[in-house]
This record gives structure tokens, sequence and C-alpha cells, in this order.
């Protein structure tokens, strides 16, 4: 595997089996980072000693989980959504387009 694609396979999640393809939408894939409370975020695990899930106990606000520390980027559960699919979807260049020529508008004055 090459450097740039450490974390994904050739800019895809394999390991989410709805995981969405960010290839040819421009995004760039990104690491897992740590957050605040140590835990690690995007490496699809979702399961770590840090978290407050396993310390739960009544001192314990819900709010701690709450807010962009908690969230990946491009490795997060909420992109294999149909509706956030379809954002990736619309990010996607296109492939071509039929009876175009790169610096020629083969269609100008046909119509």
């Amino acid at each position: 595997m090459s450097k740039k694609d450490e974390f994904s396979l050739d800019e895809t999640l394999p390991h989410q089996i709805n995981s969405p393809s960010w290839k040819g939408t421009g995004v760039k894939m990104e690491k897992p980072f740590i957050n605040e409370y140590g835990v690690t975020i995007g490496d699809s695990f979702y399961n770590s000693k840090q978290s407050p899930l396993n310390q739960w106990s009544d001192e314990i606000d819900p709010e701690i989980m709450s807010g962009d520390q908690w969230v990946h980027p491009t490795n997060d559960i909420g992109w294999n959504t149909s509706e956030n699919r379809e954002l990736i979807e619309e990010k996607k260049r296109p492939t071509g387009v039929p009876f175009m020529h790169p610096d020629k508008d083969v269609g100008y004055s046909q119509d």
C-alpha cells in the first residue's frame, strides 16, 4: 500500500460494507485522530478504554459526547446513510461528456 493510501484503499473505506467511495470527489481521505479525551476517532473500532461509553456512570454528562471532536470528517458511520452518500456522489467529477473534444466545441453553431 502506498504512503498516500495508508488508511484507505483507493479512496474507499473497505472495512465498512456500506461505506461510500470518496474516489473522484476531490475530498482527501483523512487519518484517524485522537480527541481531547484520548479517544481515537476514525479508526472504525468505535471502542476504546478512554471512551466515556466505557466508563459510564451517573456522574457522566451525556453532553461530553457531542461536538466535532467525536466526528471524523471522512470515516464516520454517518456517511453510510443514503442522504450523506448522495452528498458524496454529487461531488464526483463527470467521467466524460459524449461527443466532446477537450479543446473544441463540436456543437458550436449546430443549432
